[in-house]
């Protein structure tokens, strides 16, 4: 089974987008309630237990709904997802510690142009500010929740770019290239930087509260 994974190697790339893509409609972010558990934390920035379990619910269906009949508690097990998700929402909260000392952020004019071209917010092609806050509404999510996670989804991204970007002219040998570098080089890319990056962050994990 594991190497039958393996034959799903881009898949991995995407991995990390697809779960900061389905917080969007779970309220990401730092909790300042002290009665909240937190799982990790990572120079300030938190990893709550509702975030890591809706997380791992998420990428959990993600590869079912990949695989199919092939997807089983075995697989699971092997692939230790658990801890590739607690994992992958640590490098998120790296990456905004990162992106917080370089000084990347979102313009309201990004978070504005991501809202308003959403598809679950259009109709016939034009947004619809009613639907919006119905949406939101149904979801028991407030506005200012869901702008604040949406932002920082935005600059996860956002910063992702520029790290991909930052190897996107230099080929194997080191010298200029302007062809497309395999999406996989650019995940291990930002992996490696960010790697680095964390030796230097403050990470704490409490481990027993997702066994």
């Amino acid at each position: 089974m594991l190497q039958a994974m393996r034959k799903h190697a881009r898949y991995f790339y995407f991995l990390f987008v697809l779960v900061i893509i389905s917080f969007i409609f779970w309220g990401v972010g730092t909790h300042d309630d002290k009665s909240v558990m937190i799982i990790a934390e990572v120079n300030g920035y938190k990893v709550t237990a509702d975030e890591y379990w809706r997380a791992y619910e998420n990428t959990r269906e993600t590869y079912r709904q990949a695989l199919k009949e092939q997807f089983s508690e075995e697989l699971e097990k092997g692939l230790n997802l658990k801890e590739m998700v607690l994992n992958s929402l640590i490098d998120q909260k790296a990456m905004l510690v990162l992106a917080d000392e370089m000084g990347v952020s979102i313009e309201d004019r990004e978070l504005q142009q991501a809202i308003t071209t959403d598809p679950r917010f259009l109709r016939d092609g034009v947004f619809r500010k009613d639907i919006y806050f119905r949406t939101l509404e149904l979801n028991r999510i407030k506005p200012e929740h869901f702008e604040n996670s949406l932002r920082q989804q935005l600059l996860l991204m956002k910063l992702s770019r520029l790290i991909e970007a930052s190897v996107g002219n230099v080929n194997e040998s080191g010298q200029g290239d302007n062809r497309a570098i395999d999406s996989n080089i650019k995940a291990m890319a930002v992996k490696s930087f960010l790697e680095q990056a964390k030796q230097r962050m403050k990470i704490k994990i409490d481990r027993k509260l997702i066994t």
